[in-house]
């Protein structure tokens, strides 16, 4: 063995071991003209946090930010009818949730899940010690309580509206898995703005509940990296001890509180814009022939058979959307993000060509109106 490998083979060794299968996450998505995997805000950065981001003074940078972003908690607490101390911030919801996974679970501890769901769940929970089951979702998309309960979990996650699918899960069933869950349960709302409910006011009924949320969808700010999380004091100030301080940068928590203060009514309003181009796109697909799930994000997701190639087939033609293999109860799926109207026109002519080549039969069926 050469003295590379030696020092290579020394270095792997004080490695810690549940890190041995832990991928570095690479999407392996290569640039195109039309990018829509992601479910950022595609009409831009709110104006007056982008006047603020154009005039940011020098010494904003060189200097360090605020230990715990407390002007930011202050805005979102104002927004949200809730006290600043129920609320901690971080860079990106996913901070949030690896920082409280890593709060609430002792090594060993248990964390449980509905499947599909948010792909770095699992990676956070072997990152941190912890064992991972995921339940597999009912036939009709919507969670197996009494399932997910039998795994015995420290930390419960939900994700609603849920990635990949959108389906919302109805706040009457987040209020039983409060009621009965003797752990943590974290209520992942990403794209909670979208679906026009929330539930944050279950923060108020239970202290063992944490709704994250991020200003990477609605905000259009996913370049800055903000996200936070709302619940009782005691149990956010455990999630803020794992973050740590300094973990939100000057700008992004400047321009976060000029977006929440000042913002809002352009945010309302592209958000009810998506919501309309959410159907419209969904209706776009059932012309097609293919059947997308109900949604409540800025997003569709639809079966769609050998979802691998078609997607490789959108990407040659630079639009890119995210293909699902083999989901539960779904099959091969692709989820498309909204846009305005001509970036969508552009992806559905892709969509269009790229079925025509995968699957010249269902192409065929589509156009004379005859269900493949």
């Amino acid at each position: 063995m050469s003295a590379l490998d030696l020092d290579r083979a020394a270095r792997l060794a004080v490695a810690r071991a549940v890190y041995a299968d832990v991928p570095l996450y690479d999407p392996k998505r290569a640039p195109v003209d039309l990018d829509l995997t992601d479910n950022t805000n595609l009409w831009g950065v709110p104006p007056t946090a982008e006047r603020v981001l154009r005039e940011i003074a020098p010494s904003v940078i060189t200097r360090y930010p605020s230990l715990y972003a407390a002007d930011l908690k202050q805005a979102l607490a104002e927004w949200l009818g809730v006290s600043a101390d129920m609320l901690v911030t971080g860079a990106g919801s996913d901070d949030v949730l690896d920082s409280a996974m890593r709060a609430f679970g002792d090594p060993g501890d248990r964390v449980a899940a509905s499947v599909p769901t948010f792909a770095m769940v699992p990676i956070f929970a072997q990152m941190n010690g912890l064992a991972y089951t995921g339940v597999p979702e009912t036939a009709d998309h919507t969670l197996d309580v009494e399932a997910l309960l039998a795994t015995a979990p420290k930390v419960l996650y939900v994700c609603t509206p849920n990635n990949p699918t959108g389906c919302v899960t109805p706040l009457a069933t987040l209020r039983a898995l409060a009621m009965r869950h003797t752990g943590v349960l974290i209520i992942d709302e990403a794209y909670a703005e979208f679906a026009g409910v929330s539930a944050v006011q279950l923060v108020r009924e239970f202290d063992r509940v944490l709704v994250v949320r991020t200003m990477s969808k609605a905000f259009g700010l996913a370049g800055l990296r903000i996200g936070y999380a709302v619940g009782q004091p005691a149990l956010v100030t455990e999630v803020e001890k794992s973050r740590g301080p300094y973990k939100l940068t000057s700008l992004a928590e400047r321009v976060a509180v000029t977006a929440v203060r000042e913002d809002m009514a352009w945010v309302q309003e592209h958000v009810a814009l998506a919501v309309s181009l959410r159907e419209q796109l969904a209706d776009s697909l059932r012309t097609r022939g293919f059947a997308p799930l109900p949604s409540g994000a800025n997003f569709v997701c639809a079966a769609v058979p050998e979802c691998v190639a078609v997607g490789q087939a959108m990407r040659a033609r630079g639009v890119a959307v995210r293909p699902f293999p083999a989901l539960p109860h779904i099959g091969d799926a692709l989820r498309f993000s909204v846009g305005p109207w001509p970036l969508l026109e552009r992806c559905l002519a892709a969509f269009d060509a790229a079925v025509a080549e995968v699957l010249p039969d269902r192409a065929a069926a589509a156009s004379t109106g005859v269900s493949a």
